[in-house]
C-alpha cells in the first residue's frame, strides 16, 4: 500500500500539485487520470522520489519516504519497479540483456539464479523465442512486454507504469492492460498507472484517482466512471463519444 498525504509541489512559485490525498491499494490496478498539463506526471514522479514534494507526506507501506535518508530511500527504490513511457529499453542489449540489467545491477545472485529469474519474466509476459534479439528487431507492443518483465525482475513491492499504452494500436494496449492488472492481482504488487487512456479506465481501474489542474477532483472505480456526477470528470470521460454511448444505453436499459 502507498498512502499519499496533503501533497503539495510547484515549480518557479507556480502550483501545479495541491493539496492531494490518497491511498494506493496493494493487489488493484491504481490509476491516475486526467487531461494534459493536468499535473498527473508530476504527481507520479513525485511519489517515486524524482521529485520531492514541497510539503505533505508519502508513505510505502507505513514507511515515511519524505522523512528518508538518502541510504534508506535506495534501499526502498530496490523495491520498485517503473515501466516507462517509451519502454527505455537499451538499443545495445538484446531483449534478455535487457531484462537481466536490474539483477546485475543491484542483487547478489548467482549468474544461474539470474538466468532462472529472467526466464520466469519472460515466460510471466509470455514472450517466446526472442530471448537473443534486440529492441530494434521486435515491435512496440513486445518492447512494452520486455519493460513489463524488466520492471518486475527484481519481485518488487510497487510498479509504477507512465503511460504504458503510449504509441499502441488499441489491440495491443488491451493485451498491455490486461498483463499489467494480471500480474499485479497474481504477485499482489501496489501498481500506480498514469494514463488518459480511457480503454484502461474501464478495462482495469480498480481505484481511480482524477486530478484536474493540479486538485484531487474525484475517486472512485471503474463501475462508477461513467455514472459520476462530477462535471469535470464528465468532461474528460465523454470527450470519447463512445462512452457517452454506452452510459446512455445503460441508463435506457434501467
Amino acid at each position: 500500500m502507498i498512502e499519499i498525504r496533503n501533497i503539495y509541489k510547484s515549480f518557479d512559485q507556480k502550483e501545479v500539485i495541491r493539496n492531494i490525498s490518497k491511498i494506493f491499494n496493494q493487489g488493484q490496478t491504481n490509476l491516475i487520470i486526467g487531461r494534459s498539463g493536468s499535473g498527473k506526471t508530476v504527481l507520479l514522479k513525485s511519489i517515486v522520489g524524482l521529485y520531492e514534494v514541497d510539503k505533505g507526506q508519502i508513505l510505502y507501506d507505513n514507511r515515511d519516504f519524505t522523512s528518508m535518508s538518502s541510504k534508506f530511500r535506495k534501499h526502498l527504490r530496490q523495491e520498485m519497479g517503473m515501466v516507462f513511457q517509451g519502454g527505455a529499453l537499451f538499443d545495445s542489449l538484446t531483449v534478455e540483456q535487457n531484462i537481466r540489467f536490474p539483477l546485475d545491477m543491484f542483487s547478489l545472485l548467482s549468474p544461474h539464479e539470474k538466468q532462472k529469474q529472467v526466464d520466469f519474466c519472460l515466460e510471466r509476459v509470455n514472450i517466446r523465442d526472442a530471448n537473443k534479439l534486440y529492441p530494434s528487431e521486435i515491435s512496440g507492443g513486445m518492447q512494452k512486454r520486455v519493460a513489463i518483465a524488466r520492471a518486475i525482475v527484481m519481485n518488487p513491492k510497487y510498479l509504477f507504469c507512465d503511460e504504458p499504452n503510449s504509441g499502441l494500436d488499441p489491440e495491443t494496449s488491451m493485451v498491455i492492460d490486461e498483463l499489467i492488472h494480471s500480474i499485479t492481482v497474481d504477485l499482489q504488487i501496489t501498481t500506480i498507472i498514469n494514463t488518459h487512456d480511457m480503454n484502461s479506465v474501464m478495462e482495469i481501474g480498480d481505484n481511480i484517482l482524477f486530478i484536474s489542474e493540479g486538485e484531487m477532483c474525484w475517486e472512485g472505480n471503474r463501475k462508477e466512471v461513467l455514472y459520476a456526477e462530477n462535471h469535470k470528470l464528465q468532461e474528460f470521460v465523454f470527450a470519447n463519444k463512445q462512452y457517452q454511448k454506452i452510459r446512455d444505453e445503460k441508463m435506457e436499459g434501467k
